[in-house]
This record gives structure tokens, C-alpha cells and sequence, in this order.
């Protein structure tokens, strides 16, 4: 398992919010779109809204872990944008692995 290439340009978030697909749920929302590579590319968002400093950065890495755990089951080609919510960073690492898997399935990318 390579590095994680990360998403870190606006127009990128940009264009996939619009043009990708989005599911839902009180933790986490997903934003998938399929890009013309071969590897995946990741994108967190977590805004002010989420708490302070500590708490952004909770929800950015627990997310960023259930991420990992799946990347090995993921189909390649997919951009992915995990937008935090404001209960993101008072769960468990492992219920956001679940919902993150949940909407994954859903979405038809996870082997």
C-alpha cells in the first residue's frame, strides 16, 4: 500500500461537490466522483463549525483512519471527499468505519 494522494486544490473540491454523488449521515457526508487515473485521491473537509482546533483535527483523523482501513478493499479511479459533521468528533473511530463503509457500499465502489 502506496502513500495516500491527497486532494488539496479548491477547483477539485469544487468540482466534485457538483458533479459527484453524495450520502449522507448525522457523522459524515461523502462526496464520490470518478476521475481518469488510476488511483484514488482523498479530500477532508471539516469547517469552524465542527468545534476548535483539537476537534477539527479529531474528526480529520479518525475519518483519515477509516479511510485507510478501507483503501484496500476500494475500487481505483475515485475521488472521495469526506466532509466532517458536528458529531463527527465525539464517536468512535469505529462508527464512522462503519457508516464510511455503509455509504462506500451504497455508492457500488468497495470490492
Amino acid at each position: 500500500m502506496g502513500k495516500v494522494i491527497t486532494l488539496k486544490k479548491n477547483k477539485d473540491f469544487r468540482r466534485i461537490y457538483i458533479k459527484g454523488n453524495s450520502f449522507v449521515s448525522p457523522f459524515v457526508v461523502t462526496y464520490i466522483l470518478k476521475n481518469h487515473s488510476a488511483e484514488n485521491r482523498l479530500g477532508i473537509t471539516t469547517s469552524k463549525k465542527i468545534g476548535n482546533a483539537v476537534k477539527r483535527n479529531r474528526a480529520r483523523r479518525i475519518i483519515r483512519q477509516a479511510y485507510n482501513e478501507l483503501l484496500p478493499n476500494l475500487r481505483n479511479g475515485y475521488d472521495f471527499v469526506f466532509v466532517a459533521r458536528g458529531k463527527t468528533p465525539f464517536v468512535k473511530s469505529t462508527d464512522i468505519l462503519n457508516v464510511i463503509s455503509g455509504q462506500l457500499k451504497k455508492a457500488g465502489v468497495l470490492k
